[in-house]
């Protein structure tokens, strides 16, 4: 390579690294509200986990709330369905109507819901089921077990007539049925 090539090859990199990749200086630019969902170190979480159906399956939103919900207390805002914001992410409820008729008992490591129909029969799905168990299962239960080792334990009648059947919340966030 001649002396002369490598001015020339020297002044055309130069030149490159002088203007740069095209993006010109800029100031700040408004993106929104800031992140969240990173807990301080100390702060209590104030927030409570809800499970609704979506275009890709379960998903879970987080709402903000004064203090740990028990069971019950996240459930009736589950069954509340999905706010206006949640509904144009495109999130639904599979729970059908049934303020006044779930029954919910939260004990040690363990929630009994008491559903007023059958899996299966169309009155509730899988959908449903894991909507209701994942919702329980990451409310405050007693005995601080993590969400995927709380035991929900079905009733499928008001009666209590049939024996529950006991599933828990996957990492997914779908109902994973326990065999004992």
């Amino acid at each position: 390579m001649t002396s002369r090539t490598r001015g020339a090859l020297l002044a055309v990199l130069l030149a490159v690294l002088a203007t740069g990749c095209g993006i010109s200086p800029s100031g700040p630019a408004r993106a929104g509200v800031p992140a969240s969902g990173v807990q301080r170190p100390g702060d209590e979480d104030r927030s409570v986990r809800l499970y609704f159906s979506g275009p890709y399956g379960i998903r879970a939103v987080t709402r903000p709330v004064a203090r740990p919900l028990t069971p019950e207390q996240a459930l009736d805002l589950l069954l509340e369905g999905p706010t206006r914001a949640e509904k144009e992410r495109g999130l639904t409820s599979e729970v059908p109507p049934m303020e006044g008729l779930l029954t919910v008992t939260a004990t040690t490591g363990a929630v009994d819901l008491v559903v007023p129909g059958t899996v299966g029969t169309g009155e509730l799905d899988v959908t449903a089921i894991s909507q209701l168990a994942c919702t329980a299962a990451h409310a405050d239960v007693p005995g601080d077990r993590p969400a995927t080792e709380v035991d929900i334990r079905v009733h499928e009648d008001l009666t209590r007539s049939r024996e529950p059947w006991t599933v828990r919340c996957g990492p997914e966030g779908d109902a994973v049925p326990v065999m004992r």
